[in-house]
């Protein structure tokens, strides 16, 4: 596996919410860092965590490929999605340190724009390691 299969991977396991394929791209005890300090380690904890994206709808993923070497790569991506319920909403909430002051549940919920930047580490054709730094905002 190189970085381009990776993000074409990682979009489709994306876009269709689809937690097996999302953990297809992992060996065994692959790592997951969705932040700096959480790490999902082995398929069972990919899955578990990547289920999340079924509260999301509309989802459209771009990326572009940054670098590349024989076992590894970093790629920035982004994404937009519709949030799809408040309880998504209260995750994303929580995870960026937003008050919700201006969100009064019953309104609409928002649509979601990330941007991001991964290194993924391969070994035997399957990621070993993917560390992501995002953030995310509320589109205008």
């Amino acid at each position: 596996m190189d970085i381009d299969h990776f993000m074409q991977g990682y979009k489709a396991a994306w876009e269709n919410k689809d937690e097996s394929m999302f953990c297809s791209l992992f060996s065994p005890d692959g790592e997951y860092y969705n932040t700096p300090f959480a790490v999902q380690r082995g398929r069972e904890q990919l899955a578990e965590y990547w289920r999340r994206v079924k509260l999301q709808e509309d989802v459209h993923v771009t990326y572009e490929v940054l670098a590349s070497s024989a076992t590894g790569g970093i790629a920035r991506w982004h994404v937009t999605y519709q949030v799809a319920s408040e309880e998504l909403f209260r995750i994303w909430a929580k995870s960026t340190g937003t008050n919700l002051v201006a969100y009064k549940p019953g309104d609409p919920l928002p649509r979601m724009v990330l941007d991001g930047v991964l290194i993924a580490e391969f070994e035997h054709s399957l990621c070993k390691n993917c560390r992501i730094w995002w953030h995310s905002m509320p589109q205008a």
